[in-house]
């Protein structure tokens, strides 16, 4: 710590009133001792790190601190504020603010020293003496945790000695009778519990929780906790047998639980990283009763790095929406990349490239032919993954890594007797069910440790296959083969009312899970190309860049309607919009939802009905105006892009121009309210 703190890094009369103020009245001290090297950099770092989850916490104290590039050497300023700056945390302001500069690549050695800060701060002696510090190089030492100067002892004349040993001494009466020895009372067997705690940086809160579990149990008595601290400069695992001998598990986290399977089949109290600071003995509490109870858990279905799933809280249909969009979120990769290479290959080497012979067989480098096979067989094979990601996913934000296996073999089933996507959706629910419901069994200790790498993935393999082949597989391809014929008998108003209703979809959320439903159920049609298939694809990604360009065109033909944030927003939303992003508009739409979302819904509509009528068709799944020529009818599909976009621009001027509260001001003199004030709205950030 000597290094990383200094008296010219330390400000015992902090006078800034907010939060912002005291990281650059802090970092400024950083700059000026060269430990930072961009100010404005450097605090754009702080605040992405605060906007992830506030930094302040119960007892005075505020703890901002990253990681940046802009970072020269570990460093750590304190500032000392009179009247207490709000950090967020629920107790109130904070007196007590430490910065903690990390460098982008800071080693171990430096997060140790960095963490022994986050565990001084659960002393109370500590905090007391850092109020009431007046010298600014003691403070420094003081939180360095230099050992302080011995004082000398003033010289006393010394005094008689003793009395020798060999000196009778009185006695008063016969000596008494030694009592009998009794054997101490054998000690209490003391409640085990293995905590894992982690932030998003992994520099303070990570080991402020670790340090604030242990020191409950030490308070306890009988309860000792032993934590693995998972910062992001990487772990160190407790060992198997720590793990094996503990009575319960509490999870403090922030960011999901790596390797969590390993505390499976005990009682698990799962909780963010504040609550481990704030109220570990209420923690310890909670996992003691559900130990008493006997109430165990997997320790997998509670979190997957796609989402937290697995909350009480959480209805059935918040759950299922989550699995689905843990299912559609790995599967987009392997469409963008499959899709986009076959329509490569379609569009060099024609639409007959699909009966090219394999290019392991027959490729001649000279050819142009042949590159298009290889684009079109390498994009075939990227593309036949699509159903079994999607169901493995599924499975795998159900039941986390033991629902995997079932999950892929059920989506390869589903290939096999042609029940396509839809097999797919089921498949994976089946694999995540049928892991879920093996998890609950309570097994013998000795068998737990080959419960996720043999006995699951055996026992929910055979269950998912004999499901998927023989009780509900044809049922289910059946639905496909008749939705697939409905898709291609498709013409006139029905098409158009498909059209209609795929656009309401995907402008409704702007990229959420109704847009990420209608554009799943466009790529599902994909995985066999059929007539109507194409022109559903064509339907969903025309109408799914119409709300940013919209939005766009709207800040260029009447800016004054829009803050000066929007309007920079619409710069960017052009190309977003081309490239079909429809996220391109999700600012617009947080700023005013009752406005910007209806219109967009209007224009989408309108472009997925005339697409339709059109019988324009697309083979990529993604690229927007940069796949143009992969599309049928190319002239008429960028006609039915801009007749909704216009729709949806008109729509949303016309609404924002009747706000009886809009100001005139902004671009061109004139602005809402917001604008005036030179303030920024305040819009969420997305999950």
């Amino acid at each position: 710590m000597s290094e990383m703190i200094t008296a010219d890094l330390v400000d015992l009369d902090l006078s800034a009133d907010t939060k912002e103020a005291a990281a650059r009245a802090l970092a400024e001290r950083m700059i000026a001792q060269g430990r930072v090297t961009d100010l404005d950099g450097f605090l754009a770092d702080v605040a992405a790190r605060e906007a992830q989850m506030p930094t302040g916490l119960d007892g005075g104290i505020g703890i901002p601190h990253c990681r940046s590039e802009h970072v020269t050497e570990p460093t750590l300023a304190f500032g000392r504020s009179a009247d207490g700056i709000d950090f967020g945390a629920p107790d109130g302001p904070a007196d007590l603010i430490f910065l903690i500069a990390a460098p982008a690549g800071a080693d171990d050695a430096h997060l140790t020293i960095l963490s022994s800060l986050a565990r001084q701060l659960m002393d109370e002696d500590f905090k007391a003496a850092l109020r009431t510090a007046t010298d600014a190089g003691a403070t420094a030492a003081l939180i360095r945790g230099d050992e302080p100067e011995p004082t000398p002892e003033p010289e006393s004349t010394p005094e008689p000695s003793a009395e020798p040993e060999s000196r009778p001494k009185p006695t008063t009466g016969p000596e008494p009778t030694p009592e009998p020895e009794t054997a101490p009372a054998a000690p209490a067997a003391k409640f085990k519990i293995v905590a894992v705690t982690s932030c998003p940086t992994g520099i303070a809160h990570t080991y402020m929780a670790a340090e604030s579990l242990e020191k409950a149990g030490r308070d306890a008595g009988d309860v000792e906790v032993v934590v693995e601290t998972q910062g992001s400069a990487g772990f160190t695992r407790l060992a198997p047998e720590v793990i094996a001998g503990a009575d319960g598990v509490i999870f403090a986290h922030d960011v999901p639980v790596r390797e969590k399977d390993r505390f499976a089949g005990k009682p698990t109290v799962d909780v963010g990283v504040k609550a481990g600071i704030n109220r570990p003995a209420e923690l310890i509490g909670e996992v003691r009763d559900k130990a008493a109870r006997g109430e165990t858990t997997s320790g997998a279905a509670s979190a997957t790095p796609v989402d937290r799933a697995g909350y009480a809280g959480d209805g059935y249909g918040t759950k299922l929406r989550k699995w689905l969009m843990s299912g559609v979120s790995y599967m987009v990769p392997f469409v963008a990349a499959g899709g986009l290479l076959i329509a490569l290959g379609f569009a060099i080497g024609g639409y007959t490239i699909n009966k090219a012979p394999s290019v392991a067989e027959h490729f001649v480098w000279t050819q142009t032919d042949s590159w298009a096979a290889l684009l079109f067989q390498v994009g075939s094979v990227a593309f036949a993954f699509l159903v079994p990601v999607l169901a493995g996913f599924i499975a795998y934000g159900m039941a986390d890594r033991p629902g995997l296996v079932p999950g892929f073999v059920g989506g390869s089933i589903a290939l096999t007797i042609n029940a396509g996507f839809l097999g797919g959706l089921a498949a994976g629910l089946i694999a995540g069910g049928v892991v879920m419901a093996i998890q609950k069994v309570n097994v013998p200790p000795v068998l737990r440790g080959i419960m996720p790498v043999v006995v699951i993935p055996l026992i929910s393999s055979a269950v998912v296959g004999f499901l998927m082949f023989l009780v509900i597989g044809k049922p289910i391809a059946s639905l496909q083969r008749a939705l697939t014929d409905w898709l291609n008998s498709l013409s006139g108003a029905n098409a158009i009312i498909l059209g209609i209703i795929l656009g309401l979809m995907m402008c409704f959320d702007l990229g959420g899970p109704l847009n990420k439903v209608a554009y799943a159920f466009a790529v599902g049609g994909l995985a066999n190309p059929t007539e109507g298939s194409l022109k559903v694809m064509a339907a969903v990604m025309a109408a799914g860049m119409v709300p940013p360009l919209a939005m766009a065109l709207a800040t260029t033909v009447r800016g004054r309607l829009f803050t000066k944030t929007e309007r920079e927003n619409g710069k960017a939303a052009w190309v977003l919009g081309a490239s079909f992003i429809t996220e391109g508009a999700i600012p617009f739409a947080a700023a005013d939802p009752l406005r910007v979302i209806p219109a967009s819904m209007a224009g989408g509509a309108v472009t997925g009905a005339l697409s339709m009528a059109f019988g324009c068709t697309l083979r990529a799944p993604h690229g927007g105006i940069f796949v143009v020529p992969l599309i049928g009818n190319p002239f008429l599909y960028l006609i039915a892009v801009a007749a909704g976009v216009c729709v949806s621009t008109a729509l949303v001027v016309i609404l924002k121009g009747m706000r009886k509260s809009a100001p005139e001001g902004g671009a061109d003199g004139a602005g809402d309210a917001t604008a005036q004030k030179g303030e920024e709205p305040k819009i969420p950030v997305a999950a």
